[in-house]
């Protein structure tokens, strides 16, 4: 369902190249549009309004009558739900409905792992401008966190130091009318403490007999505060072997707590002090290229894992756990006016030759198109351009990522994911 995400068209082309029909479920409309290359590998591109679930269903059991399908998969957050509720109607392997529904809901994620007595932000929900004053005081007053209870892409996640600041970027969440996937932001929100530290993904997957596999914990780094832009990940990090082992047996406590029993997983954690503490935890394939960062520096193919997880088979039996390219690898994110330190600078589309004759750089992409106006550096939306890389370590990995930034003349003002 809407293969729109660097992983999922990933998981269309692994399955072209294995053999596997791939019938795939958009709208066709706003940002859920497929890819030429996507519809090329495709059976069948199915045109529905995939946020009418009754709709969505409806196509998907038709196309089952005729075609039985082996598996139902998600494309891109909103879907994991319809995902799995459309499998356990189909009797496909799938998601449990409640399971769904803790990794979609931050505040049930979170009351999940809290239950489980594993550490998360302190939080209090809200719907009402009423409520603000009330759950700050409840996550331990200020500084702490704004963001929507079922967003991704860092969409209305900012920091606020006082109640005016908490009162405005609720307000501005409230109020924005734009849509993301079809689909509009809603007036619930958490409120949360303020997690100081570096910020990681746990990129893996559970295996069969319920342990976690961690693939790579991927470094995140972050635009200047209020907002938490991503603007780059390395693959792996450089933690201490004792902080890695804290972080598996954590990540394999929030997938317990969750219900999170088979395929992919992408936990997204701070460490204060080298102490995990979950920030959220997504039961699909990690987005922002970062498959494709875990497949060079590790040789998993994390797209295939989850083929393989869905259709019941062992992720060996697919290819999917292959040999490295190169010891570490990372992404470059663009995007001006979260990068002050340079000033304005040139854009991603001036510069795009540069970054491609890079000796480290193996693949540039645009995020928006030359001529259309930039969205505000808040939140992914704000990106335009990236570079892909590879490097020789984890500190290599941080030193090009720096000099991409300097290439583009877009600064490289980070937050606490460099830090």
């Amino acid at each position: 369902m809407e293969p729109i995400s660097s992983g999922s068209v990933t998981l269309v082309e692994d399955c072209h190249a294995l053999g596997i029909e791939v019938f795939v479920a958009s709208a066709g409309q706003d940002e859920r549009m497929v890819q030429d290359g996507v519809r090329k590998l495709a059976h069948t591109v199915i045109t529905v309004d995939t946020n009418d679930e009754a709709a969505l269903t409806e196509k998907v059991c038709r196309i089952h009558a005729r075609h039985p399908l082996a598996a139902v998969l998600p494309g891109v957050e909103p879907y994991v739900g319809p995902a799995a509720r459309i499998a356990r109607r189909l009797g496909l392997r799938g998601l449990t409905e409640g399971t769904a529904e803790r990794v979609r809901d931050k505040a049930l994620m979170r009351a999940s792992v809290a239950r489980a007595g594993l550490r998360v932000p302190r939080f209090a929900e809200v719907s009402d401008t009423t409520e603000l004053a009330r759950a700050a005081q409840a996550t331990g007053g200020f500084p702490c966190v704004l963001k929507p209870v079922d967003s991704c892409g860092s969409m209305h996640v900012s920091r606020v130091d006082d109640l005016g600041q908490l009162k405005d970027a609720y307000r501005r969440l409230r109020e924005d009318e734009r849509l993301d996937l079809g689909i509009p932001l809603g007036s619930r929100a958490l409120v949360e403490e303020y997690v100081r530290g570096p910020e990681f993904s746990a990129d893996g997957y559970v295996a069969a007999d319920g342990s976690v596999v961690i693939c790579s914990l991927t470094r995140k780094i972050l635009g200047p505060e209020p907002h938490f832009v991503e603007l780059g990940h390395i693959v792996p990090s450089d933690v201490p072997p004792d902080v890695m082992k804290r972080v598996k047996e954590y990540v394999q406590g929030v997938t317990e707590a969750v219900g999170i029993t088979f395929g992919p997983f992408h936990c997204e954690l701070r460490l204060p002090d080298g102490i995990p503490v979950m920030i959220e935890i997504a039961a699909r394939l990690p987005g922002d290229h970062i498959t494709d960062l875990v497949h060079i520096a590790t040789g998993v193919s994390l797209s295939r894992v989850m083929l393989a997880a869905y259709l019941g088979h062992p992720p060996e039996m697919l290819g999917a756990l292959g040999e490295p390219e190169a010891a570490s690898a990372g992404i470059r994110y663009f995007v001006p006016g979260a990068e002050p330190e340079d000033g304005a600078g040139r854009s991603a589309f001036e510069d795009g030759e540069a970054l491609s004759l890079h000796s480290a750089v193996r693949q540039t992409g645009l995020d928006a198109e030359p001529g259309v106006a930039l969205q505000a550096p808040e939140d992914f939306r704000g990106r335009t351009g990236y570079a892909l890389f590879t490097a020789s370590d984890p500190s290599d990995a941080l030193r090009i990522w720096k000099e991409l930034g300097h290439l583009m003349r877009t600064g490289t003002g980070v937050g606490e994911g460099e830090r």
